[in-house]
């Protein structure tokens, strides 16, 4: 199985058959397990094997199966599903973090990455220093002999800057800070994070790898050392447990992920030239297109490609909502990784509660819009857009 390619992994790795020899995965929906002794009991609960259970907040058969194949495909150890991917990013800092401890961050992140890092950690004796991610010589002034953890996402949400993961890895390591690395827009699919340096890998399962905006849910990959004794103490105890319903909708993501990304980065190239110059527009922002500032990096950390999502600037926040408002295909809503285009005006929803200078520091303009596209036509993508822009 190691040397399947991640396409075959995604669909095979880590089946758990019943005694019906089931084609498809079986959901385990129970909260808890049977032994058939109190002794039983008492081993289980002293030390369980791979495929014996305590509690569903502990380990579940479908769950664990969406472990494994995540794991595999990531080329990790091991992993631990989350009920969302925020679950995920919490669950991987706070687990290995105490009072005292220095982490080190990009600045630009998701807000909710922002509220862990400035508010949770820091409320707990965390210190947190942020840099410009795109700057190494930042990520050098800003790591410390004592420094525990660096973080950053290997693509930000939304201005689509690009990390130099092998870069601020081996700045990091110097020191024996771990890396964690939220890879959410480079997806398992264009990405090889842990064999560019990085530690703990980070993913919204919500997002491409369920691909159909039907659930939440995240995961945590990593060495099976960082994910069955810091990791899984942490996150059991304090019930970030993924559902068995859930794990099973990931494992059918799964098995179309690969066809799925690969047209959608497609599609998002696609768009992205159609616009790119386009008189309506103050920029678009993709990594696939040579204008990125770090379009040489994105491609040499992607297997040459750019990505499902682009931004595009309107130039104010008035023209970007009559884009939004006119646009019969793209979806607005705040979710990504989805079959469907969705769009979304970061200024004023995911990153609303950035200060405004903050906001303009991360390219986070009144006019910016976050595009990420679906499974439909890239031709019919274009005209509705070029249409929108018409209308501004």
């Amino acid at each position: 199985m190691s040397e399947w390619s991640k396409r075959t992994k995604a669909v095979h790795h880590g089946v758990r058959r019943s005694q019906y020899g089931e084609v498809s995965e079986a959901i385990f929906l129970t909260q808890g397990f049977v032994y058939d002794t109190a002794e039983d009991a008492e081993a289980r609960f002293l030390q369980s094997g791979d495929d014996e259970f305590i509690y569903a907040r502990y380990g579940n058969p479908t769950v664990r199966m969406f472990e494994d194949r995540m794991a595999a495909l990531e080329g990790a150890e091991d992993g631990f599903a989350t009920a969302s991917g925020m679950a995920a990013v919490n669950g991987a800092l706070m687990s290995m973090l105490k009072a005292g401890d220095h982490v080190v961050s990009s600045r630009a992140l998701f807000g909710s990455c922002l509220y862990i890092l400035e508010d949770v950690l820091q409320r707990f004796g965390v210190e947190v220093s942020f840099v410009d991610g795109t700057d190494l010589a930042q990520w050098k002034a800003a790591i410390r002999p004592d420094t525990k953890a660096v973080f950053f996402e290997s693509i930000s949400n939304p201005a689509l800057e690009v990390i130099d993961v092998r870069g601020v890895c081996d700045l990091a390591h110097a020191v024996g800070a771990t890396v964690i690395c939220d890879n959410v827009f480079a997806t398992p699919v264009w990405s090889d994070a842990l064999a560019q340096g990085v530690d703990v890998v980070v993913y919204s399962t919500t997002k491409h790898i369920d691909g159909q905006g039907r659930a939440l849910g995240g995961i945590i990959l990593g060495t099976q050392e960082f994910i069955r004794k810091t990791v899984e103490p942490y996150l059991k105890h304090t019930g970030a447990a993924m559902s068995p319903f859930t794990a099973w909708m990931m494992l059918k993501g799964l098995e179309t992920l690969d066809m799925r990304v690969r047209a959608q980065t497609d599609g998002a190239l696609a768009l992205a030239q159609a616009l790119e110059g386009h008189e309506k527009l103050a920029r678009v922002i993709y990594p696939g297109l040579p204008s990125h500032p770090q379009h040489n990096l994105a491609l040499s950390q992607m297997n040459g490609q750019g990505g499902t999502m682009l931004a595009i600037d309107c130039g104010s926040k008035e023209a970007s909502y009559k884009v939004l408002n006119a646009l019969d295909i793209f979806t607005i809503s705040n979710n990504l990784g989805d079959a469907k285009s969705i769009v979304t005006p970061p200024a004023t929803t995911t990153h609303q509660r950035l200060p405004d200078d903050q906001k303009a520091a991360l390219g986070i303009t009144p006019g910016l819009i976050r595009i990420s596209v679906g499974l439909e036509d890239p031709a019919d993508l274009i005209a509705d857009m070029r249409a929108a822009l018409a209308g501004v």
